[in-house]
């Protein structure tokens, strides 16, 4: 199968910081700091949003615009509610946005994903996130940005999220591969899950591809070609549709994202990720490393 890879600077996909110093005063550019950190880094990501911010950026909670109703973690807004905070936070048609996290490239994916899921396809990340942008010495704020309203339609795109039935099936059928976003030792069940409850191990015939691999050392994505060598080395045929997991569905979109990137457009991300499939005594886990 043939795949186009994206373009450096692609406003559907990742920009640089370049791309985004020559459109940040352009009146439909909106930017979201959607930093998250996993609960032992004891960071505070609105804090620190509040402390320094790119100039503009308002801040995407991802633990407040989830699913309240369900017992797994930030799992997708309902769309209304997604809609319903996107318009209080003045982003909405017509608006080409930019997502970013402190981190690097980590939790910012998963945000373009949820626009990704809404039909939202004018969104982009930003490539190193506010180290890269800090480290290049350009400029930063705590003021809170000015609010406007701004109507929002949705389109959800339904192929792009799976949930724990659809993957038991292509996973027994072998009708996808599934692609594991967790460090290795997690995967093979070597290492206990963050999460108490949770079995250890991987689900059937997965591959592991560790979201690391994915970054250089700057915390920018690599270039298409090597993604796709990474892919391959993995043992994952990009011919077959892919179904990104990880333990809570955040790291699972740095997969997407890098899918998304060689042109690999047959993917979805399993939303409840190992957070779910590892509670459910039910379903068939497998440990050590992928076969």
């Amino acid at each position: 199968m043939s795949l186009t890879p994206a373009p450096k600077d692609d406003p559907h996909t990742l920009v640089s910081t370049d791309w985004l110093a020559s459109h940040l005063k352009d009146p439909d550019l909106r930017l979201l700091d959607a930093s998250w950190f996993l609960p032992p880094s004891e960071r505070n990501a609105r804090a620190e949003y509040e402390a320094a911010h790119i100039p503009g950026a308002r801040f995407f909670d991802l633990e407040e615009i989830s699913d309240h109703r369900s017992n797994l973690p930030h799992m997708v807004p309902p769309v209304e509610k997604f809609m319903s905070r996107m318009r209080a936070m003045g982003v909405g048609d017509g608006h080409q946005v930019v997502v970013y996290d402190s981190t690097g490239i980590f939790s910012a994916p998963r945000i373009w994903w949820t626009f990704r899921l809404m039909g939202k396809n004018d969104v982009a990340v930003l490539d190193g996130g506010l180290p890269k942008w800090q480290a290049e010495g350009r400029e930063t704020e705590d003021l809170p940005p000015v609010i406007r309203d701004r109507h929002m339609t949705t389109q959800r795109q339904n192929h792009l999220v799976k949930d724990v039935t659809q993957v038991a099936h292509a996973a027994k059928l072998k009708q996808a591969v599934v692609v594991d976003a967790r460090a290795p030792a997690r995967f093979a069940g070597e290492a206990p899950e963050p999460r108490p409850g949770l079995r250890a191990g991987h689900i059937p015939g997965s591959r592991n591809l560790p979201w690391g691999n994915l970054l250089n050392q700057d915390g920018t994505m690599k270039d298409p070609a090597v993604l796709r060598m990474i892919f391959q080395e993995a043992g994952i045929d990009l011919a077959q549709p892919v179904i990104t997991s990880c333990g809570s569905g955040v790291s699972a979109a740095i997969l997407a994202l890098s899918l998304e990137r060689i042109g690999h457009r047959n993917w979805s991300l399993y939303d409840g990720s190992w957070a779910e499939w590892g509670m459910y005594e039910d379903l068939p886990v497998e440990t050590g490393p992928a076969a």
